[in-house]
């Protein structure tokens, strides 16, 4: 089928800068800041040992994609490789999967979003600031790609900002005693409560399963590639920085607050990053952070509406979904793909006038199942990928999948564990019973459309 570059029509106004920022916004989201608490309640000090074994599986993932998308750099990334390499029926798989979880990431997404704005402002309802968000990031989005780009690249530098602001005030504390009469504290947490392990060894592996959930986003990297100024520079280089930048992230900010604080009373007496600003004395903490957790939940549902967009305007071009989405607007920008997403977000208003909070933890336990299909389907894909080029083609590559092909089955056996691990946690088990309904509905729907001419 030779390289069809299907993203000849979406304009190329994504900077280096832009796409670095966008895969580490896509990553850090609202799970760090207020989530951080449930996994270390999981594994104690040991979850920075998940984190380093979820990342390292992640970089190989990113890897796989990066070799992929440096080779042919489409919109619309895996969904357009599974196409190609897989077969039809996984190119539409995959995006209409990809695209349902990042409809039900925005919902978890605006609805965070109201629940802090509650914070400021009891009086407004939860579902009015998540019409006002919706329609605010759809308007940004219809737009041109470079306003999503330059609004995603502030946002998550405020993200950014506060992680690192944290993790030095964190050291200070922990090294010079600043808040705390000049007494360095000393690393003594990490081990003098139940031990560096006090869940043992089945507390890690119940903590990979939201490690992984965490780490949902990364793959984006592959979604701008077609509208990237250089791909063959920016794409390796978000790849390679982004995983160490990640890790440092989470290990540095969660290794800070297991140091500062014993790892059982963390998020039991809020978030674990306004005690710590709070405990160097700054004024208005709590103020901070609920300002930083609403622009990560608005940067991670910008994100997530631009992949969407551009998944329909892919699956259109592969005759995998209505040719209605297949219309770009003056500006390059997959309006119709956008409205129709924006359409789907609006159920999540509606649950915000109706529905519990707890809905949102088994939106986020579909939306793992739907993530780590994606990451499976981008490792399956580049086996295939491999198998189909000569010797002379492999040697060519630019961005070489490392270990291959060891690291790529590596890789999918551990994805494997984690969703054999989502059936022992509670909350977690509704997507395993969704996920199938899911994909029934995606395989009815495919040969519907086979029978249609």
């Amino acid at each position: 089928m030779g390289k069809n570059h299907q993203s000849e029509n979406l304009h190329r106004g994504l900077d280096n800068r832009h796409i670095q920022l966008i895969a580490l916004g896509g990553a850090i989201g609202v799970g760090l800041f207020y989530g951080s608490s449930a996994t270390i309640q999981m594994a104690g000090p040991s979850i920075l040992f998940s984190y380093l074994v979820g990342g390292l599986v992640i970089f190989t993932i990113m890897r796989a994609l990066g070799e992929m998308t440096v080779e042919e750099p489409v919109s619309g990334a895996f969904s357009s490789y599974a196409n190609r390499y897989l077969g039809p029926f996984a190119g539409y798989f995959t995006g209409w999967t990809y695209w349902f979880m990042w409809v039900v990431v925005g919902m978890a997404e605006i609805t965070v979003a109201g629940v802090y704005v509650n914070y400021w402002f009891p009086d407004i309802p939860q579902w009015l600031t998540a019409l006002v968000v919706l329609v605010m990031i759809t308007m940004i989005n219809l737009a041109n790609v470079k306003a999503f780009g330059e609004f995603e690249f502030w946002f998550a530098m405020i993200k950014v900002i506060a992680i690192i602001g944290m993790i030095l005030l964190g050291l200070g504390i922990i090294f010079l005693g600043i808040g705390n009469e000049g007494q360095p504290i000393g690393f003594e947490n990490l081990w003098s409560h139940g031990g560096f392990m006090p869940n043992g060894f089945t507390g890690i592996l119940m903590s990979l399963v939201l490690v992984m959930f965490s780490f949902g986003g990364i793959e984006l990297i592959g979604i701008t590639a077609g509208e990237a100024k250089n791909p063959q520079k920016s794409i390796p280089s978000a790849i390679n920085n982004v995983v160490w930048r990640i890790l440092i992230f989470y290990i540095g900010a969660l290794g800070v607050m297991m140091i500062l604080y014993p790892w059982n009373e963390i998020g039991a007496k809020g978030s674990p990053f306004v005690l710590i600003f709070d405990n160097v004395g700054i004024p208005g903490a709590a103020h901070i952070i609920n300002f930083v957790v609403i622009t990560a939940a608005l940067s991670a549902f910008n994100s997530g509406l631009f992949s969407s967009g551009r998944m329909l305007y892919n699956l259109s071009l592969q005759n995998n979904g209505p040719k209605y989405f297949g219309k770009l607007n003056k500006n390059g920008t997959p309006t119709r793909g956008i409205l129709f997403s924006s359409l789907f977000l609006l159920v999540a208003v509606v649950l915000n006038y109706i529905v519990p909070e707890k809905v949102f933890m088994y939106i986020s336990s579909v939306a793992t199942v739907a993530v780590i299909t994606s990451w499976t389907i981008i490792l399956i894909t580049q086996l295939k990928f491999r198998q189909s080029k000569s010797k002379k083609e492999i040697e060519k590559l630019v961005f070489k999948m490392p270990l291959y092909p060891a690291s790529t089955y590596i890789a999918l056996t551990f994805l494997a564990l984690v969703i054999v691990l989502m059936a022992f946690i509670e909350g977690m088990r509704i997507a395993l019973i969704v996920a199938p309904v899911w994909f029934m509905i995606l395989y009815l729907g495919y040969k519907i459309k086979k029978k249609i001419p």
